[in-house]
């Protein structure tokens, strides 16, 4: 009987231990991510800066050397180009 609730206190101890651990950076987690993309795919840029799709068109034409990748034909540019 005392070997079962010596097994449960640890138990319970190493339960609290982890929880614990898990909330000490629950609002701040340290994540050097931020919640946008590296690379994103021209035809979607316009959700993510806010602008209408025809003044991206625009502002891509106005703009010819913002860093862009092509691959399989589709232009993927980056994100840190226009934040």
């Amino acid at each position: 009987m005392e070997i079962s609730l010596l097994w449960i206190g640890l138990g319970l101890a190493a339960f609290g231990y982890f929880i614990g651990d898990g909330l000490k950076n629950f609002k701040n987690p340290g994540n050097s991510f931020s919640e946008y993309p590296v690379l994103i795919k021209e035809k979607d840029l316009h959700n993510y800066v806010g602008l209408t799709f025809d003044e991206v068109e625009e502002l891509l034409q106005k703009y010819p050397d913002i860093p862009k990748i092509e691959l399989k034909g589709t232009r993927y540019l980056s994100i840190s180009s226009f934040l």
